[in-house]
């Protein structure tokens, strides 16, 4: 009988149509202007992104893009502030949107004595809420730069995306111990191939087609939990016809 596989020491999940349905960011955005702090037509082009990622899965331009449009909005504000709306949004628009699925997997390897992590270019605020939320070990995130506990609309460092989340896992790592070779990464999105690539046990979960063809050739793990994706798609068609501003806000009014 051949020896058992070496037991996972650590898996780092994706959040972002791996854990979670949809971009927390764009759920975030919505937080915040039910709050005030910008307006409707400022939204639509939040939804308008978000129903993109839902569709056709991360680019980094448009994630650029809607960073910089957050970052401007939170300058400024004091960071417990934006800490509390997290609170608020993971209960109004993330909890119900949680992959059932995913969830379980990372369960299985808490369970099993395993840290789990979420890294995500999602703002640190959104990954610190769900991790601690679902009972995992902890988040890395992109990091707005605050002083003396306002933000001043500068990142710190750069966004957890592509080859920067690899680096940041790679250097937790390090600092906790985890032999990478013995450690789990889930993902949609073949930007994470740099992560997916460095560990010893990559998993797919809702891939991309990049992502699906690059796991068949190696024969990776692959899991889909996302039935939602063909009800995105007909919105995304209808958009075309015409109705799409209105069909992405009632999307992203869903609960």
């Amino acid at each position: 009988m051949p020896p058992a596989p070496p037991a996972v020491q650590a898996a780092f999940f994706d959040l972002d149509n791996t854990l979670v349905r949809g971009a927390t960011l764009f759920y975030f955005a919505r937080g915040l202007a039910a709050r005030g702090f910008f307006s409707r037509r400022e939204l639509q082009r939040f939804a308008r992104r978000a129903l993109r990622f839902a569709v056709r899965g991360e680019h980094l331009g448009h994630l650029v893009e809607a960073r910089d449009l957050a970052l401007a909005f939170v300058a400024g504000h004091e960071t417990a502030t934006i800490r509390q709306i997290g609170e608020e949004v993971y209960d109004e628009h993330v909890e119900a949107r949680v992959s059932a699925g995913a969830r379980e997997l990372a369960h299985r390897h808490l369970a099993a004595g395993a840290a789990v992590w979420l890294v995500t270019a999602a703002p640190v605020e959104m990954a610190d809420v769900v991790a601690r939320r679902l009972g995992l070990t902890g988040a890395l995130g992109t990091v707005a730069e605050s002083e003396d506990g306002v933000y001043t609309g500068r990142l710190v460092g750069e966004p957890l995306h592509g080859q920067a989340k690899a680096d940041a896992v790679r250097a937790l790592a390090e600092r906790d111990g985890f032999d990478l070779a013995r450690c789990a990464a889930y993902s949609d999105s073949a930007n994470d191939l740099p992560l997916l690539m460095m560990v010893g046990r990559p998993v797919v979960v809702n891939p991309d087609r990049a992502l699906r063809r690059h796991a068949a050739a190696r024969g990776w793990p692959v899991h889909e939990f996302r039935p939602w994706r063909h009800a995105v798609r007909w919105t995304a068609r209808a958009g075309a016809a015409g109705v799409g501003a209105v069909a992405v806000v009632g999307l992203l009014r869903r609960r």
